[in-house]
């Protein structure tokens, strides 16, 4: 009779870490969508940002000259 309760006991205790086991398993697997869910965006925003940048370099080159290039007013 007690070695019935003990595998009894060791079933339920097992039965209990496959649950926790299965659960722990479909939280990774959430998470790791998740990740590569974020890592996209963080590429995604990562892009733009490097295109904003290069715009603004070429913005700095094309429209404002050096002083020293530029023509005095009339009235000088």
């Amino acid at each position: 009779m007690a070695n019935e309760q003990q595998l009894s006991k060791l079933q339920d205790r097992i039965d209990n870490l496959e649950t926790k086991l299965a659960f722990q398993d479909d939280i990774i697997e959430q998470l790791n969508r998740e990740i590569a869910v974020h890592h996209e965006q963080l590429s995604d925003v990562n892009e733009q940002l490097r295109l904003i940048g290069q715009r603004v370099k070429d913005m700095n080159t094309t429209a404002v000259g050096r002083l020293e290039d530029e023509t005095p007013p009339p009235h000088y």
